[in-house]
């Protein structure tokens, strides 16, 4: 875990939200080595080659995960499978909802394959 991520998550006052991040962030970085974890917007991102792959950022009764508009269409069915909200840009656990990490592997992988050669922080319209 990054200095940056524990400061953010030292933000998060409730133990076991905290701790359940933390597990999440440590995941990644030992399934995506390539990727890069930084902070912007006050939000953890993970980059890869300096363009947008996920991020994350926590409410009160959830956190959010923000994984692209087009990623995030791609699984919508998966999303709903698993009982999480949604919008257009982002989708949410409940903090007491199990975390599906097969389906942040595949958005994850996902976003990584189709962005290999884009070189934007984010995707640009078509």
């Amino acid at each position: 875990m990054t200095k940056a991520y524990e400061a953010f998550l030292s933000d998060i006052t409730q133990d076991s939200y905290r701790h359940k991040l933390n597990v999440l962030f440590q995941w990644i970085e030992q399934q995506f080595p390539e990727l890069q974890s930084i902070i912007k917007w006050n939000q953890p991102i993970f980059t890869h080659h300096d363009t947008f792959i996920i991020g994350f950022s926590t409410a009160k009764k959830h956190f959010t995960v923000s994984p692209e508009p087009g990623c995030l269409k791609h699984f919508t069915q998966r999303i709903q499978d698993n009982g999480y909200s949604h919008t257009e840009f982002v989708f949410r656990i409940k903090w007491h909802d199990h975390i599906d990490y097969d389906l942040l592997r595949d958005m994850i992988k996902l976003n990584i394959t189709e962005k290999a050669n884009v070189t934007t922080f984010w995707r640009t319209s078509k």
